[in-house]
């Protein structure tokens, strides 16, 4: 099925110590041939990066963000596999681009001095990871299902980069999550063709015994690397 993950070949790509250097080791079929659109791409939207980048970077900030270092106890949350693509407005790949993603974890609270809720901050929880995409443009993460906190709906806040230059700060949502309607920031987009580029559908694994999800999220620069 398309959206069903071979958490066998998954696992191969948890390498935490050479996560920016290895690639991408499975795909989705909702991934398409590169360069086979035709016109330019709806683009993602811009959004703020919000006060909740990590003011001090974690040790670990690879990929896998439910289990930190060589620990054995993971977090609390519902685990996701969450792909995509990283696209330039004509859908070509874009190799060796930076991933960013920083969330909140399962209790609200953000890897940040002045979060809220931070008595309550889930210490294994790695809450920032990166990824350097493929060939095909590709990113993978492990992390877990964004819950909503005071005055947010969930969300997952994204930053790519590549040679050094910011490209893009965005986040994605949860498609159909009833508090998306109530959310300043996201209803701050008013193109609906923008607006439905960030809505991600959470599916479950299918024979996943422990309830995970997958989510797929493609983003499509609004600028070439090479222009930026």
């Amino acid at each position: 099925m398309a959206n069903d993950i071979d958490l066998e070949r998954a696992a191969r790509i948890w390498q935490r110590r050479d996560v920016l250097r290895g690639g991408l080791a499975f795909a989705t079929a909702l991934w398409v041939t590169p360069g086979a659109f035709a016109g330019e791409l709806t683009k993602t939207p811009p959004q703020t990066e919000g006060p909740f980048y990590p003011d001090k970077l974690p040790l670990d900030t690879d990929n896998d963000l439910i289990v930190i270092n060589d620990a054995t106890k993971p977090c609390v949350g519902e685990i996701t596999h969450l792909t995509g693509r990283i696209l330039s407005p004509s859908g070509e790949p874009v190799r060796n681009a930076v991933v960013e993603i920083w969330q909140c974890d399962a209790h609200g609270a953000y890897l940040h001095s002045g979060t809220g809720n931070s008595e309550n901050r889930d210490s294994n929880f790695q809450g920032f990871g990166r990824f350097l995409t493929n060939a095909k443009g590709e990113y993978y993460f492990r992390t877990i299902k964004p819950v909503p906190y005071p005055g947010r709906t969930p969300h997952i806040h994204y930053k790519i980069k590549k040679s050094g230059k910011e490209l893009l700060t965005t986040q994605c949502y949860i498609k159909g999550h009833p508090g998306n309607q109530r959310d300043g920031v996201l209803r701050g987009i008013r193109d609906q063709k923008a607006l439905a580029s960030v809505m991600v559908d959470w599916k479950k694994v299918d024979g996943s015994k422990i309830g995970e999800y997958s989510a797929n999220f493609d983003i499509v620069l609004g600028r070439t690397p090479e222009a930026a």
